[in-house]
């Protein structure tokens, strides 16, 4: 039996510790009060006789005050309700010793597992967790309602980055680097003014990328055609020069080509200092800026030209990689890139096709770029194209003042994620039951964003002058409060959902891929579409549907619910459910039909979405990847790649990782035996999730999922 904790921590069940809370209790009663070792070993039998795979600490101790009273001890009851209300005001003093000094000790793997871009050997790391921990701790115990933080122990819901929420800062934003870079803005108290030239607007990009990151907790992204303007003036500045200087001596063609010599050679300084500063800055969070860079050419760009250049250093960059430490090329994980499909560059004739099968070239061999049709989302949103912002939430359309959609400058306040298996399982088929607790357990997360929402009502804009002050965000006065930002769906606030496919499987017996479960999950989607847009309009705040990636929730909830309430077929046995709206891997459909299919649910989640598809050994498959490139551009608004190909991080290997003579994952290229940099893709079941190390034996990597 696991028993939970007021943190929500899950640990193992201690029948000695019932016993010594009971004996303390003993001590200061007299002799007849007190209960004999035979009655404390039936309290004890009791408990473990319920066989609960789970139980709140909480409940455990009703349970002996309950029996205490049964049997007539009245008093030790007392004393016992006495010890238990002494021991809550000291863990109210202190509940973080253990968890701070597990990560001092670098012996917390859960947070060790958590996010995979941080390392939590370092210093700086550990004083990002340290703080986490601290935040953690006092929002379970002071700063949510109670209900809220035992639903988010029960999984009922998930309060997302809580180790963050003790300070007034946001989840993620779409920086306003046109006007940044256009106007000039201060960083550390310093003015930095507009860039004269290409070089030095990347360098300035990736200063405003790191201080944003380090004020925020989630993603961020930049659109990269606001440099276009300053590759011209880097191209009108050496014109000029060398005009200038040799007029008289070479031809107009001559001094073009040299021009065009020296350009390409700042170009590529430039996307250099933006990738190499993302990999190699250190913000205050103990991780690489958390960013995405947004590729999309306008037809009615003046810079549209310079962009396209722009784009392809980008993917040429990022298919060569960077250098690790021992001088071969990877995959670097930031900063991610989105790449819009349109009319000029969807593989159909189009000018700029070329920059197509260039992506599509760096994805089969790097996993990037993701892909996002303009044609579907000019449908989804009112005729615009924006990017997703870091975490892949999108933006709802919002106009300024004068009538004009804008997009960068904007953020999300949080996310809260419902667990809708959970509601399925209790329901247990009656579907009146399932509608009714759906609503109760929606009330409870509306309850939860809007704590996120009050934690930044009053904010001050001095708190990060950075986004609020010097235009990432805005340009509000010293002292000024940011308000105004948090109404009228200038930002958004997100409602999540995992495990769609696991919720109609419960309901209706069957996927939401047939008809029968699809209608009832579009009925549940639309509903929570619905509710979340009452929200909106009842609040006047952006409240949006959010279907994005939640990797590490869709294992968390499926743990809770199996400890819970037990091992249930197709649903709690996997080991994870499924993402959002996602088909279930082991469903056999192939790609192009999922796209389609999913593209529905797409629309719905139009506070963020992403598909994915798989395809075995992409470098060998870039033809098909190019046909999976047109059929997105028809027919769904955004989607990623994956492989089934085993991979190594170290050496960008992609075949088959090994297993050598010393029974240990291997990569056959480089000899990687870091079974965190090693991808292994089990055949058996074609689980593509994350590998760990069992304990018990330190050579061997086993997998989450059970039936392998």
């Amino acid at each position: 039996m696991k028993v939970i904790k007021r943190d929500g921590r899950a640990v193992d069940y201690d029948r000695t510790k019932i016993q010594v809370a009971i004996e303390n209790a003993n001590k200061e009663v007299k002799q007849k009060e007190r209960a004999t070792k035979t009655e404390i070993k039936g309290i004890i039998n009791y408990i473990e006789e319920l066989n609960k795979k789970r139980m709140l600490v909480e409940d455990i101790q009703d349970i002996i005050e309950e029996k205490l009273m049964e049997i007539e001890k009245y008093e030790l009851a007392k004393r016992y309700i006495v010890y238990r209300y002494t021991r809550a005001l000291v863990r109210k003093q202190n509940t973080t010793d253990e968890t701070i000094l597990g990560i001092i000790r670098n012996e917390n793997k859960e947070l060790a597992e958590e996010n995979s871009n941080k390392n939590t050997l370092l210093a700086s790391t550990q004083r990002d967790y340290i703080a986490g921990e601290v935040s953690r701790d006092l929002t379970n115990r002071l700063l949510l309602p109670e209900k809220i933080a035992k639903a988010h122990a029960d999984g009922v819901l998930h309060f997302h980055d809580a180790d963050y929420f003790i300070q007034p800062i946001f989840n993620c934003c779409l920086i306003n680097i046109q006007d940044m870079l256009d106007n000039g803005t201060v960083m550390n108290g310093k003015m930095v003014e507009s860039p004269k030239s290409f070089q030095v607007a990347c360098t300035v990009t990736t200063q405003i990328i790191a201080a944003v990151a380090s004020n925020q907790y989630g993603g961020q992204s930049v659109d990269l055609k606001h440099l276009g303007k300053y590759l011209r003036k880097s191209y009108n500045k050496f014109k000029n020069k060398y005009t200038e200087k040799y007029k008289d001596q070479l031809s107009e063609e001559i001094i073009e080509d040299l021009v065009q010599e020296r350009l390409k050679t700042e170009l590529k300084a430039g996307v250099q200092t933006i990738q190499y500063q993302i990999n190699t800055l250190m913000t205050t969070n103990g991780q690489s800026p958390f960013v995405t860079l947004f590729l999309h050419l306008e037809d009615d760009d003046p810079y549209i030209k310079e962009n396209a250049m722009i784009i392809e250093e980008v993917l040429r960059q990022r298919y060569e990689g960077i250098k690790n430490e021992t001088g071969v090329y990877v995959t670097p994980a930031f900063p991610k890139l989105v790449y819009v499909l349109d009319e000029c560059n969807s593989l159909k004739g189009g000018e700029y096709d070329y920059l197509t099968k260039l992506a599509v070239k760096c994805s089969a061999k790097r996993m990037y770029p993701d892909y996002i049709s303009a044609k579907k989302m000019r449908e989804n949103y009112e005729g615009n194209i924006f990017s997703p912002m870091g975490c892949r939430s999108f933006l709802s359309p919002w106009k300024d003042e004068k009538g004009n959609y804008k997009f960068e400058g904007r953020f999300n306040q949080g996310v809260v994620s419902i667990n809708l298996p959970q509601v399925a399982i209790v329901a247990d088929g009656d579907e009146e039951a399932f509608w009714k607790l759906l609503d109760e357990r929606l009330e409870l997360c509306f309850e939860a964003l809007m704590c996120r929402h009050y934690a930044l009502l009053g904010t001050s804009s001095d708190i990060s002058p950075i986004h609020w002050q010097y235009g990432a965000i805005s340009r509000l006065k010293k002292g000024e409060k940011i308000d105004k930002l948090l109404f009228g769906g200038y930002s958004t606030i997100s409602l999540g959902y995992i495990g769609v496919y696991e919720m109609t499987k419960l309901m209706t017996g069957k996927s939401h891929t047939t008809k029968e479960g699809h209608d009832f999950a579009v009925k549940v989607m639309k509903h929570l579409r619905k509710t979340t847009d009452k929200w909106k309009a009842e609040t006047n705040i952006g409240f949006a549907l959010y279907g994005t990636p939640a990797e590490s929730l869709c294992y968390k909830f499926a743990r809770i619910d199996r400890e819970k309430y037990g091992t249930i077929k197709d649903i709690t046995d996997k080991g994870y459910y499924t993402n959002s709206y996602h088909v279930d891997v082991r469903e056999k459909i192939d790609a192009f039909e999922k796209l389609e299919f999913e593209s529905e649910f797409q629309k719905i989640s139009s506070g963020g979405s992403i598909s994915y598809i798989e395809i075995p050994n992409m470098q060998k498959n870039v033809d098909a990847l190019e046909t999976a490139v047109k059929f997105i551009y028809d027919n769904i608004q955004y989607a990623e790649f994956n492989t089934k190909s085993d991979y190594c991080h170290e050496c960008g290997f992609d075949g088959e990782i090994i297993i050598n003579k010393d029974n240990e994952w291997e990569c056959p290229n480089c000899g990687n035996k870091d079974h965190s940099k090693l991808t292994v893709v089990r055949r058996t079941c074609g689980y593509l999730g994350e590998n760990f190390w069992n304990a018990g034996k330190t050579k061997e990597i086993k997998q989450r999922v059970m039936h392998l």
